[in-house]
């Protein structure tokens, strides 16, 4: 029997190393917008109920004045922007990670919607767009002649 070297895992390497540069890229300085983009993108959740879409994004440190809401057919529109704080003359920042600056998310919706009936609510930061659907049309039977 002979003994033969251990030799490490060569061909992994490469791979290792492009891998290692995919994980700094994602825990990048800025966490999350570096993903993506340099742009601050607030997150938001849509859900559907028997009636409605419900839209909901996180707007912290904006008010309903800074926001606006639109909707053109089934693409709903969310714009805003988030100002920065004045600067104290004497200070000095270490590390930033609040954002600000200006940002727009659209979203088509799957379906038709009431678009004279939308009601948008803002509360603790939270932005709330209600979209109500259109009623689908009952099944109708139709009856067929023979001539």
């Amino acid at each position: 029997m002979e003994l033969v070297p251990w030799k490490s895992f060569r061909g992994v390497s490469p791979f290792r190393k492009e891998m290692d540069m995919f994980w700094n890229r994602i825990f990048a300085e800025k966490p999350t917008a570096s993903i993506f983009n340099e742009d601050w993108v607030p997150a938001v959740d849509i859900s559907e109920t028997k009636n409605n879409f419900i839209v909901k994004a996180e707007l912290p440190g904006l008010d309903a004045k800074d926001v606006t809401v639109s909707l053109s057919g089934d693409l709903l529109t969310i714009k805003g922007k988030k100002t920065n704080e004045e600067e104290e003359k004497d200070e000095h920042h270490h590390y930033v990670e609040r954002y600000s600056g200006s940002f727009q998310r659209s979203f088509q919706l799957p379906a038709s919607v009431k678009n004279d009936k939308v009601e948008a609510a803002f509360d603790k930061g939270v932005l709330k767009v209600t979209i109500p659907k259109v009623e689908e049309a009952e099944k109708q039977e139709i009856e067929i002649k023979v001539k």
